[in-house]
């Protein structure tokens, strides 16, 4: 009840306290532009009338959640780099991987989502109105809360149910649910496997969705009649598909691997960091209506 879990937050570097304090101030720097990227978008498709579609409500919330998961994890890190107290208490450690599995897989369906939407604009132009209105956005964003949830719960709480004694050294810059199970004294192959299968539903589930959905785009952008028709049809899903092989391949990288325990901080950082903060820039600066709202 009292475990304190040990978290290195040093990303290779040797255990200096400059290069410490140089890694949290690149942290947090990171985490003010990610927020205030992110807040820009949310605040520009909230008061311009103009972005009141779908597609921009969907990246209305993939901001938002873009904002939590980096704030589950980013001040935790820089903080104790200052400070230099590197602990953080067994239940603070599984709240933050509770969080962050939770949001993520949200991500992930609301991308699928998102690749849906496109499928439809692109695929018929003249139907979308009445197929991608209102009550099936919010049903689609309902329905990715409910699937992160119920993929979520089960393994968390069998973690939590674990006995952890002896080591209590996670290294990795934030609490991870498979470093987590890495700790306990106990036999954990089942809680493996019921994590494992979890993340694969999601994870390939969302990118056969997404995967999908891109061929029927792909296959129509092809047969536009004039090159100018192509390539804005490209533009509009280039930033989506940016963001999902950014998002889709750090994780299946990192996660479906049955019985592993190695978690690669390079490839977490690009997902905790480096996608929410080129979110903004990558959906802004690519598409004119956002240019436009901007101005």
């Amino acid at each position: 009840n009292g475990t304190r879990i040990t978290v290195f937050l040093l990303l290779g570097f040797p255990s200096l306290h400059h290069q410490e304090c140089l890694i949290a101030i690149t942290f947090l720097s990171s985490y003010v532009v990610i927020l205030a990227g992110n807040l820009l978008v949310i605040s520009l498709i909230l008061s311009e009338r103009d972005l009141y579609r779908p597609m921009y409500f969907f990246l209305c919330n993939l901001s938002f959640l873009e904002i939590f998961i980096t704030t589950s994890i980013i001040p935790k890190a820089a903080g104790s780099l200052l400070k230099g107290n590197k602990t953080i208490s067994y239940s603070a450690c599984l709240t933050q991987c509770y969080f962050y599995s939770l949001l993520g897989y949200i991500e992930f369906v609301l991308l699928a989502a998102m690749s849906y939407d496109r499928y439809v604009a692109i695929c018929y132009p003249l139907h979308y109105p009445m197929l991608m209105n209102s009550q099936l956005c919010l049903q689609l964003l309902l329905a990715s809360w409910t699937a992160g949830f119920l993929v979520t719960i089960i393994p968390t709480i069998l973690i939590a149910r674990l006995p952890f004694c002896n080591d209590n050294r996670i290294d990795h810059f934030f609490c991870d649910s498979v470093l987590l199970m890495k700790l306990s004294c106990a036999e954990t192959q089942i809680v493996e496997l019921i994590t494992f299968v979890a993340s694969s539903i999601i994870l390939f589930g969302s990118l056969g969705m997404t995967a999908l959905s891109y061929l029927y785009i792909i296959n129509t952008i092809l047969r536009l009649p004039s090159t100018s028709l192509r390539q804005k049809a490209f533009t509009t899903c280039s930033s989506h598909l940016t963001i999902v092989i950014l998002g889709y391949g750090s994780c299946i990288f990192m996660y479906v691997q049955p019985s592993s325990h190695h978690c690669n901080k390079a490839v977490a950082l690009l997902n905790t960091v480096v996608t929410p903060l080129l979110n903004p820039f990558i959906f802004s600066l690519r598409n004119q209506q956002m240019k436009d709202a901007l101005k």
